[in-house]
């Protein structure tokens, strides 16, 4: 698993004219994409990395502040451009395999009491995010 993770001021995902998922406070926009190898053991850990990441201001964490996620599905994260300009999604796990891993780490997320919201998984979706800082990293499982 591997999730780019954004520090942000507000952020939303609208499929369509739906917003399917807003913060409008600070938190952390999360891209969340899953690798054809990964598996429910992996889904633990990146909840405890994402809702204890002491990366929001005053280094404090969403599990500290009570400071909100969105996540967002990100199959793009596993794109290969070693061999040319066209990436390759091999790495990527096929959407039958990724939804439910998506959704059992907003499910883990949710039962540390994180509060999260979320795109539309498969969904053409728009995101819109402030980066507070910028402040962007990736946390990889």
């Amino acid at each position: 698993m591997r999730a780019v993770v954004a520090r942000v001021t507000e952020a939303s995902v609208t499929v369509g004219d739906e917003v399917t998922g807003a913060i409008d406070e600070p938190g952390l926009l999360v891209l969340l994409g899953i690798h054809v190898d990964d598996d429910v053991s992996k889904v633990p850990t990146m909840a405890r990395k994402l809702h204890e990441a002491r990366i929001l201001r005053d280094e404090e964490s969403c599990a500290t502040t009570g400071a909100p996620l969105l996540v967002v599905s990100q199959f793009t994260l596993y794109g290969d451009t070693r061999k040319g300009r066209r990436p390759s999604w091999t790495a990527a796990a096929r959407p039958e395999a990724a939804e439910p891993l998506v959704t059992a780490v907003v499910d883990a997320l949710r039962e540390r009491g994180a509060r999260v919201e979320t795109g539309r998984f498969g969904a053409m979706m728009a995101v819109r995010s402030v980066n507070d800082g910028p402040f962007t990293l990736l946390i990889e499982v």
